[in-house]
């Protein structure tokens, strides 16, 4: 597309990579359900195509796509979000490298790195990433990347980005930015100072609850050409019918989110109200200790919602006592779903410093009406 950096974040989402088929003007890519391709002559590939793990087109309009929505130069799609974060691990960091990574991370991603990273050789330290200071104190001269999530996952902490990166850069470090809560709709970390952007597409994204799939975006070429030679040398890509459906989650991905954060700021309201619960975690309360970092790197305060009740006998019972909210793993789907973290996404952490509190629920605000899920919500409190 020319001129490009001018168009809007909705035009290029819908655009973006998606130019029409050249040879039957389809608007939509073709689905390249295709393993290899024909060569003319050895060595002679038509538009760099020889076999789908190295490259697909279908994948191809979709890592052009993620880019461009979120201000990079390179995306790359992979089988699962948790597949994208092995194969940056690999690729940035060797044995007796160190990282630094959020006191209250996902729970997959603790794993990855506390049963995967760390026995391969791979040190790392939860900290309070709110904290500068403390983010600094725990960054050593053997670290290779700063690990963020913002806004967190399940407790909704924000991040300074900007700060952030300073404190990775002074110390030679990367600084990677899990943006899977946010979206590149809400927020672009590139444009902060990130180094790599991660997603699980699985979730907003893709937004309708029918894909995995996971994403790395960087800015600089060089080690977007790193990141890709890792990406095909361990295979773990997105097939063209994940990327198909992932591509097609993001043409409404803007539309979704306004309605993801405007039925969220009606849930917060009801919450806060209710005498049944204790605590409501959600960025765009005034509040809120990351609220002023929220307003300044996010356009809005996202479609998630976690709060405290009084006991977690009183949680587990509101997840069990709703209607419309689905209980189930996952987020970001056009479905409102509700989970207890400590007994579901976080089970993993049990016993470490990433447990999550036992009284913590978490919603998915989908995109219904949200008259009917306050309802559904109000029932369930009891």
């Amino acid at each position: 597309m020319d001129n490009e950096e001018h168009r809007g974040f909705e035009t290029l989402a819908i655009h973006a990579g998606q130019e029409p088929d050249p040879t039957t003007g389809a608007v939509v890519p073709p689905i390249y359900q295709v393993s290899t391709y024909k060569q003319d002559g050895i060595g002679g590939l038509r538009g760099g195509y020889e076999y789908s793990r190295s490259a697909n087109p279908t994948r191809t309009a979709l890592e052009e796509c993620l880019a461009e929505i979120e201000s990079g130069t390179r995306g790359l799609a992979f089988a699962s979000g948790l597949a994208a974060e092995d194969a940056l691990l690999r690729a940035v960091c060797k044995p007796g490298d160190h990282v630094v990574i959020p006191d209250d991370a996902y729970g997959g991603t603790y794993r990855l790195f506390a049963k995967v990273a760390a026995p391969w050789g791979v040190e790392f330290d939860p900290v309070p990433l709110r904290d500068v200071a403390a983010v600094r104190a725990a960054v050593r001269p053997e670290t290779k990347i700063i690990w963020v999530e913002t806004p967190t996952n399940p407790l909704l902490g924000i991040a300074d980005i900007r700060a952030l990166a300073q404190v990775a850069h002074d110390a030679g470090a990367l600084l990677v930015v899990d943006n899977t809560f946010a979206s590149p709709y809400l927020q672009r970390p590139l444009e902060f100072g990130a180094d790599v952007v991660v997603h699980s597409t699985t979730k907003y994204i893709g937004g309708h609850s029918d894909v995995i799939g996971g994403a790395l975006i960087v800015s600089d070429e060089a080690l977007g050409e790193r990141l890709a030679f890792h990406q095909n040398a361990m295979g773990a890509v997105a097939g063209p019918f994940d990327a198909w459906l992932t591509l097609r989650g993001i043409k409404t991905l803007g539309v979704r989110m306004d309605r993801h954060c405007a039925n969220a700021e009606r849930m917060v309201e009801m919450l806060t109200g209710h005498s049944a619960v204790r605590e409501v975690l959600y960025p765009g309360l005034p509040g809120h200790p990351g609220h002023d970092v929220a307003a300044k790197q996010m356009r809005a305060f996202g479609g998630m919602v976690s709060f405290r009740m009084e006991s977690e006998e009183a949680a587990v019972r509101v997840c069990e006592r709703t209607k419309l909210f689905t209980l189930g793993e996952s987020l970001g789907g056009v479905e409102s779903l509700i989970e207890h973290p400590g007994r579901m996404t976080h089970a993993s952490a049990a016993g470490s410093p990433l447990e999550v509190p036992g009284d913590l629920v978490r919603l998915s605000v989908g995109i219904e009406d949200a008259d009917d899920l306050l309802r559904d919500l109000r029932q369930a409190l009891g």
